[in-house]
């Protein structure tokens, strides 16, 4: 059984004082060409992007950028900035799936950033029959009864722009409600997380269910910049490079691997 991390409270002020480290992110970016060049290309099926709280179509151009040249029909939720789980975008999101579904004739791959994978995961329970896949990136995809266990920052920012309960106003949602108590979607499902990140601790960006569909995948950095992190791209070509119906648990192979194995797994936790 995929199993969620043991993390406990919220994340260290260490790691939320490391979320700089999304600049060097970004700045690192085109030195890893190279493995991203060597990636699996895909098969041209649709995939949607979601962005994360407060971000808009702009801040997934790295992933869009790059999932084209991996052979993709890539697309953006097309709704603007993302300010919070709001009806109007979750009815908007389910019907922009079906839709993609319709024209292309093929299911729809979604990767959600933060935020975003908890649309992503929405789309997937209300449409799963269109959907081929899940991927969330740092995405508070498990948040206990007690309520989220982000900083106080992040809260207080969504209590200003989104609601004025914070973060766990969306959890009370029918619709979210209804979403978790279902949890997780039908479908093969990749929750990437970081145990450094200074956002959405590792028990919320993780999620307990069937192994034959759903695993955590284990990154290293920051959360502001799992858009444009080398390894996130990595991981997230290889997932939807699998053929439809075919799908098993990530499995780092080959220079690539290598890299992953030694930054994650070899690396000492924060």
């Amino acid at each position: 059984m995929a199993e969620r991390h043991p993390h406990q409270g919220s994340p260290s002020v260490w790691s939320q004082i490391l979320e700089w480290r999304a600049l060097l992110e970004l700045a690192s970016l085109p030195w890893c060409s190279p493995l991203l060049a060597a990636t699996p290309r895909g098969d041209g099926h649709p995939v949607l992007l979601l962005p994360g709280f407060m971000g808009d179509e702009g801040s997934l151009i790295a992933l869009k950028t790059f999932l084209a040249q991996r052979g993709y029909a890539v697309e953006t939720w097309g709704l603007g900035r993302n300010v919070g789980f709001q009806n109007k975008h979750a009815t908007a999101l389910e019907q922009k799936i079906r839709f993609l579904h319709h024209k292309t004739g093929r299911k729809v791959g979604l990767v959600g950033w933060s935020l975003g994978g908890v649309f992503a995961l929405y789309g997937a329970h209300q449409a799963s029959e269109c959907v081929r896949s899940v991927i969330t990136l740092g995405s508070p995809v498990s948040v206990d009864a007690e309520g989220s266990k982000s900083p106080a920052f992040v809260k207080a920012m969504y209590r200003v722009i989104a609601h004025p309960m914070g973060p766990n106003a969306h959890v009370m949602q029918p619709r979210v409600k209804k979403m978790r108590e279902m949890q997780p979607p039908p479908v093969p499902t990749s929750c990437l997380y970081s145990i450094s990140d200074g956002v959405v601790p590792a028990q919320e960006a993780t999620i307990a269910g069937d192994d034959a569909l759903h695993e955590n995948i284990r990154i290293q950095g920051s959360h502001t910049g799992l858009g444009f992190n080398a390894m996130v791209l990595l991981v997230v070509a290889d997932r939807l490079a699998q053929a439809e119906g075919q799908w098993r648990p990530f499995r780092p192979e080959g220079i690539s691997g290598a890299v992953y194995r030694l930054m994650t797994h070899a690396a000492l936790p924060i």
